[in-house]
Formats: C-alpha cells, structure tokens, sequence
C-alpha cells in the first residue's frame, strides 16, 4: 500500500515499552507525527530519536503527538529508551503488520545484497485522522525541525 496525501491514515494499535498500547484512532482530535525507522540504538535512528526528543516540547505546544514505530522488541525499545533519555512513543511491530500496511517495510540493497527492512518514513496525521504530510526516504539532519515546521503551520 501507497500513502496518499488526504486519505484517512490506515489505524494501528502496537505495544509501547512502557507496557501499554498506542491505538491511532484513539488520538484523534490532535496532531500526530508516525516516523517509522529502522532499528534501535544504530547511529541514524538514535540519531534521529534524540532530535524528536528535543523538540518534544515544540511538538506538544502545537498539541502534537510523535511516535517512532521500528521492528525492534518492546525490551530493545526499553533500553533504547532508557540509554538515551527519550520522551518520544516508541510502539514495537515485530510482526511487520503494520510496517506492511503503511508500504516502509520495502526490499533495500546494500552492497549489492538485497534484504527488507524499514523505509525511513515520517507521516503527518491530522486532528481528523487524514494525512497531512509525508517524509519518504528521509536524511535524518534536520528532519525533526523540518517536521514540527509543518506541524506548527497545521496548527496555525
């Protein structure tokens, strides 16, 4: 499956490390930023972690919600979590399910070898449930400012 910009985004509810779910439907009636990576504790996904984390209080002035959603077990979610100070959701989908649903979980190459794994991928939700925005293939130096730019301007 494809995003597309205005269409309603495909719901999901995933464990978070925290020992609860993260239910997307459930968070209507507010901004919510999906940026989906590939693996915890690896330089660009840490990277990219603790720049969402810094700007967590710009994101949630604007009333916004971010989630990071990887393939990674709840227990490698935890120490990532732990290791770093991260304030971001971090919902796990070892099953690929929702991955799959979204079109991030895509055969990549590297080095001439082909494998699947995560598209980095950062999609913007609207208060009404449709997307507003959507960060294919993303370069993880200002990302994070780039997307709370957006979030802002959705929030007028």
């Amino acid at each position: 499956m494809s995003l597309t910009l205005g269409a309603e985004a495909p719901d999901f509810t995933l464990p978070d490390d925290r020992g609860g779910e993260i239910r997307l439907s459930a968070l209507r009636g507010a901004p919510v930023v999906v940026y989906f990576y590939p693996k915890d504790d690896t330089s660009g996904c840490t990277r990219e972690a603790v720049e969402f984390t810094a700007l967590l209080p710009e994101f949630r002035r604007h009333g916004a919600v971010v989630i990071g959603v990887s393939p990674d077990a709840l227990p490698a979610h935890a120490k990532f979590r732990a290791k770093y100070d991260l304030g971001v959701e971090l919902a796990a989908d070892p099953d690929k399910a929702v991955l799959e649903a979204w079109g991030v979980w895509v055969e990549k190459s590297m080095y001439g070898r082909k494998y699947m794994g995560v598209e980095r991928t950062t999609v913007l939700i609207d208060a009404a449930g449709r997307i507003a925005a959507i960060w294919n293939k993303v370069k993880v130096p200002g990302h994070a400012d780039a997307v709370l730019a957006k979030v802002a301007a959705l929030a007028g």
